[in-house]
């Protein structure tokens, strides 16, 4: 007989066990990896409260540090986080004329508008009108209005430092007016607070390979709508209990495969950011450098009639927001994201070796370049007593000379002395790099101008 079932096509008991189970991991394990965004949405959410950021009332400005734990979060401008909850209806951000790059992303992640430079108003000043979902009330002339598909909605600003200006980039957060479309008689303009000497984590860290991932899901789930698009999903999840309108209460044998599918998920998702075997993955052929994200036509990573959920994993394990503005290659796009965590022999950089990496001067961009350096577990700002992780165009390679070229430092020592362009790594830690170019110029992506591998020292 065989053992897996009786003589008449039943499952004997041991297979349905092993059936269940296994079934069950494999919808928690799918389910981690699709909703992965919404729970580091809701982290990013979570983590602007212990500095004193409150919805629609109290906004932030931020010149990032590595003690500003946040998915490969840079320091080449300041933040302006502006978190919004539109349950009373919509809401204005009146940007001024200047160089202010916004986006606004629902909870989930997903793209809602772009502003300020890379938007409708391209840097000239305007209203953007966010409304929730749902809404049906008249959109009044005079705004460039876009619809969020949740109630909560993450808006970032980034203001360009002008000439290494960075008190006039956070000033000008400051000008930025939010208020209601129809505001209340005891409406007060919000208030902006510097939060840069705070310690800050606004990441899922903390959740990311436990139980309560699930519950911080749980959270989302019943307290914003539904969307069509994920419609299959939101069933994988019912079957694993989790559910609008029902409590989040797994039982003994739910929470173990709850928990084991939170650390196979984060391993997969981990494989898939830092050992992609995508060919599209490849920026130059003869380099190890990779695209930061493999999808580029809009912000929301779908491709010609799929959502590349492959794409979409690996950038959200190691990034957060997404917009057309940001993954665009060719003339018009804002920004070029680079990944390099391998040597030129193919090795990963390890936080125990020194290395040398040469870039061409000048790089082809009509801001303002960076390389910023991430720690492989946190996937944030590498944090060392030297308090810096960036090597900036803008600042520490302001003076670069005209040779060429500039060689950048990276490891636990300095290498010869030479602390102007380097940056300290940790011994026995992985870490990657982004490259940015602002305002990337055509040669950023024909190949007629590239930089050089990672060499180890």
């Amino acid at each position: 007989m065989h053992t897996a079932t009786l003589p008449a096509g039943f499952p004997a008991p041991a297979t349905i066990e092993r059936a269940y189970d296994q079934a069950d991991l494999n919808r928690a394990i799918q389910a981690y990896r699709f909703f992965f965004p919404t729970v580091s949405g809701l982290a990013m959410v979570k983590g602007n409260e212990p500095v004193g950021l409150v919805d629609n009332r109290v906004f932030g400005q931020l010149d990032t540090q590595p003690r500003h734990v946040g998915f490969t979060l840079n320091s080449d401008t300041p933040y302006g986080p502006i978190p919004l909850d539109l349950r009373d209806g919509p809401m204005v951000i009146e940007l001024p004329a200047g160089p202010l790059i916004c986006v606004a992303l629902d909870l989930n992640q997903r793209w809602v508008a772009d502003m300020g430079l890379p938007g409708p108003d391209a840097g000239r000043g305007g209203k953007h009108l966010l409304l929730p979902p749902g809404y049906e009330g008249e959109i009044p002339d005079g705004y460039h209005a876009a619809r969020a598909t949740t109630y909560r909605v993450i808006a970032g600003v980034r203001s360009l430092p002008v000439g290494g200006d960075v008190e006039a980039a956070m000033a000008r957060i400051a000008t930025i007016r939010v208020h209601p479309l129809h505001a209340d008689a005891d409406w007060a303009p919000p208030t902006f607070v510097n939060f840069s000497d705070r310690d800050q984590d606004t990441t899922p860290l903390r959740w990311e390979t436990t139980l309560e991932f699930w519950r911080a899901l749980h959270e989302v789930i019943d307290t914003e709508p539904r969307l069509d698009e994920f419609r299959i999903l939101y069933g994988e999840l019912a079957a694993l209990g989790i559910a609008c309108g029902k409590p989040f209460a797994p039982d003994e044998r739910m929470t173990r495969i709850l928990e084991q599918a939170a650390v196979t998920g984060n391993e997969q998702m981990r494989v898939q950011a830092f050992a992609d075997r995508r060919p599209d993955r490849v920026v130059w052929p003869d380099r190890q450098w990779e695209w930061a994200a493999l999808r580029f036509e809009d912000g929301d990573f779908y491709a010609d009639g799929y959502l590349d959920v492959d794409a979409r994993e690996k950038w959200f394990f190691q990034a957060i927001a997404s917009s057309p503005a940001m993954f665009r290659r060719g003339a018009g796009a804002g920004s070029v994201y680079w990944l390099g965590l391998r040597d030129a022999s193919g090795a990963y950089l390890d936080g125990s070796q020194s290395y040398r990496l040469r870039v061409p001067l000048p790089v082809p961009g009509k801001l303002f370049w960076s390389v910023t350096v991430y720690d492989a577990v946190t996937r944030s700002q590498i944090r060392t007593e030297q308090g810096h992780a960036a090597l900036r165009s803008l600042f520490e390679l302001a003076d670069a000379d005209d040779s060429g070229h500039v060689d950048l430092l990276f490891g636990p020592h300095a290498p010869g002395g030479q602390t102007d362009a380097w940056i300290r790594t940790i011994p026995n830690r992985g870490w990657f790099v982004y490259f940015r170019v602002y305002g990337p110029e055509t040669s950023s992506f024909d190949g007629s101008w590239k930089p050089g591998d990672f060499e180890l020292l």
